[in-house]
C-alpha cells in the first residue's frame, strides 16, 4: 500500500523537482533592491549622458574602419540599457510616472545618439559603407529573437542578489549602439533607405528587450506592484500586445525574404554543380538572381547545342527551381576567340591596376619636368657665364650651384641660394664683386645670391 501512495507522489514529486531547478525566485535579490537598481538606471544625465556620447563616437569610429572589436567595446560602455528595461519595469508594475521617465530619457538617448554620430560621419573623410554598417539596414524575425532572449536574459539577471556578466553581454548580443550609429551615417548622407531599416531594427531592439522585461516582472509579481483593476490590466496587455505584433510583422517579412533568396541561391549553385559540365565547354563567369529566379553563366570553347540546353532546363523541377530561367553566354563557333579573350584579361587587368598606372603616369610627369628644368638651367648657367667673361675678361672659370643655407642661432627655416664661385687671373675689386652680385640678382631674377670669389 505504501508503496502504491509512493508511486502515485511520484510524479507530483518530479515536477515539484523541476520547479525548484528552473525557479527564478530562489535567488532573486529583494524587491526593494530590484525597483532600486532598475529606476537608477533609467536615470540619464552627467556620467552617464557623457558615457553615452562616447560611446557612440566609439561605435562610429568602429563601423567607419569596418572594426567589430571596437563596436563591441562601444556596446559594452553604452548605458541605454537602462531606459528600456525601465520601460519594462514601469508597464511590468503599472507604473505610469516611471513609464513617462524611461521613455523620455530613452527619447533623449536616442536624439544624442543620432546627432553625435550623424556629427561624426559628416566629418569623418572615410565615406564608404562598411559590411558591419551594411549588416545593420535589413533587420529580420532573427533579430527579434535576439532582443526578446537577450532582455529575457537581461531582466533576469538585473534581478538577482549577485552580481553577474549577464547585462554586458545582452548590450553586445542585441546591439543598441550600431543601428544608431548607422541611422546618423544615414542622416548624414541623405540616405533614407539605410535609415529607416537601421532605425527599424534599433526600435525592435528596444521593443523586445521591454517586452521580455515585462513578461518576466510579471512572473516574479515583485511587491512594488501598483494596484489596478482588472479593466486597466486588461488594456495594457491588449495594447502590449499590439505593439509586439506590429513591430515584428515587417521583420518576419523581411526574414522571409531573406530565407527565399539563401534556399534558392544554394539549390541554384548546387544545379549548376551537377548539372552544368561540358565536356569541351567551361563555365567562366555565373551570376544567381534570387529576385528574377535567374541563373546565367558564360561558356568558352565548343558550343552548346540549344536542345541539350532545354534538357538541362527541364531538369530545374527536381531541385526545387521552378519557374527558373536559364541564359546562357557562348561563342557561335567552336574555336574560342583567344586574342578577344587576351584582349579581355589585359583590360580586366587594367583596370585593376589603373590606380598604380596613374600613380605612375604622375611620378613620371613629376620627373620629366625635373630634367626639363636641369636643361633649362644649364643653358641660362651657360649663357649668364659667357655674359660675365664679356664684362670681366680677368674671370677664367665660373661655377654655378644651388644650396641650402643654414646659420648658427638663426631660428628661421632654411633657404635655397644660388652660389656663384668664380676664379680670376687678377683680383676683382670690392665695386665689381658688388656689381657681379648685383647684376646676378637682376639676372635670376631672386635677391639669394652668394658671390664667392678665388
Amino acid at each position: 500500500m505504501n508503496r502504491f501512495h509512493a508511486n502515485q507522489n511520484l510524479p507530483k514529486r518530479a515536477i515539484t523537482a523541476i520547479r525548484k531547478r528552473f525557479s527564478l525566485i530562489e535567488d532573486k535579490a529583494d524587491d526593494s533592491v530590484i525597483d532600486e537598481s532598475l529606476r537608477s538606471g533609467v536615470e540619464l544625465r552627467g556620467t552617464n549622458l557623457w558615457v553615452l556620447m562616447f560611446a557612440i563616437l566609439i561605435a562610429s569610429i568602429g563601423l567607419n574602419v569596418n572594426s567589430t572589436a571596437v563596436i563591441i567595446g562601444a556596446m559594452l560602455i553604452s548605458p541605454l540599457m537602462g531606459p528600456i528595461m525601465g520601460i519594462g519595469y514601469g508597464v511590468g508594475i503599472y507604473d505610469s510616472q516611471l513609464i513617462r521617465k524611461s521613455f523620455r530619457n530613452l527619447g533623449i538617448a536616442t536624439f544624442i545618439s543620432l546627432l553625435v554620430s550623424m556629427l561624426y560621419f559628416l566629418l569623418t573623410p572615410l565615406s564608404d559603407a562598411h559590411s558591419e554598417l551594411l549588416a545593420r539596414t535589413t533587420p529580420t524575425i532573427w533579430d527579434v529573437l535576439i532582443a526578446f532572449f537577450g532582455g529575457l536574459a537581461g531582466i533576469i539577471g538585473a534581478t538577482r542578489s549577485k552580481n553577474s556578466n549577464i547585462i554586458p553581454g545582452v548590450a553586445i548580443a542585441t546591439a543598441l549602439m550600431p543601428p544608431l550609429c548607422t541611422a546618423g551615417y544615414a542622416l548624414a548622407h541623405a540616405n533614407w533607405h539605410f535609415f529607416f531599416g537601421a532605425f527599424y531594427l534599433y526600435s525592435i531592439n528596444c521593443i523586445f528587450i521591454a517586452f521580455s522585461s515585462i513578461l518576466i516582472i510579471w512572473v516574479l509579481h515583485p511587491s512594488h506592484k501598483k494596484f489596478v483593476d482588472d479593466r486597466t490590466e486588461s488594456r495594457v496587455r491588449r495594447a502590449l500586445s499590439a505593439v509586439v505584433i506590429l513591430s515584428m510583422l515587417p521583420s518576419i517579412y523581411l526574414a522571409g525574404n531573406l530565407v527565399n533568396k539563401e534556399v534558392f541561391t544554394t539549390k541554384a549553385n548546387l544545379f549548376i554543380t551537377n548539372e552544368l559540365t561540358f565536356e569541351q565547354a567551361y563555365i567562366t563567369d555565373k551570376s544567381i538572381n534570387p529576385a528574377k529566379k535567374n541563373i546565367e553563366i558564360t561558356l568558352i570553347g565548343a558550343p552548346v547545342s540549344q536542345s541539350h540546353l532545354k534538357e538541362i532546363e527541364a531538369r530545374f523541377e527536381g531541385y526545387g527551381l521552378n519557374g527558373t530561367t536559364l541564359i546562357v553566354h557562348q561563342t557561335k563557333n567552336e574555336v574560342v576567340d583567344v586574342t578577344a579573350l587576351k584582349s579581355n584579361i589585359v583590360s580586366e587587368l587594367y583596370k585593376e591596376n589603373l590606380y598604380q598606372l596613374e600613380e605612375k603616369n604622375t611620378l613620371i610627369q613629376k620627373l620629366q619636368s625635373e630634367l626639363q628644368k636641369i636643361d633649362t638651367n644649364k643653358t641660362e648657367w651657360q649663357n649668364i657665364a659667357a655674359e660675365l667673361h664679356a664684362q670681366y675678361p680677368q674671370i677664367r672659370e665660373v661655377l654655378f650651384s644651388e644650396a641650402e643655407q643654414w646659420k648658427a642661432n638663426d631660428n628661421s627655416a632654411d633657404q635655397k641660394i644660388i652660389v656663384l664661385n668664380v676664379m680670376a687671373s687678377s683680383k676683382l675689386s670690392r665695386s665689381e664683386q658688388y656689381r657681379i652680385t648685383e647684376w646676378l640678382k637682376v639676372r635670376v631674377k631672386t635677391d639669394k645670391v652668394k658671390l664667392i670669389v678665388e
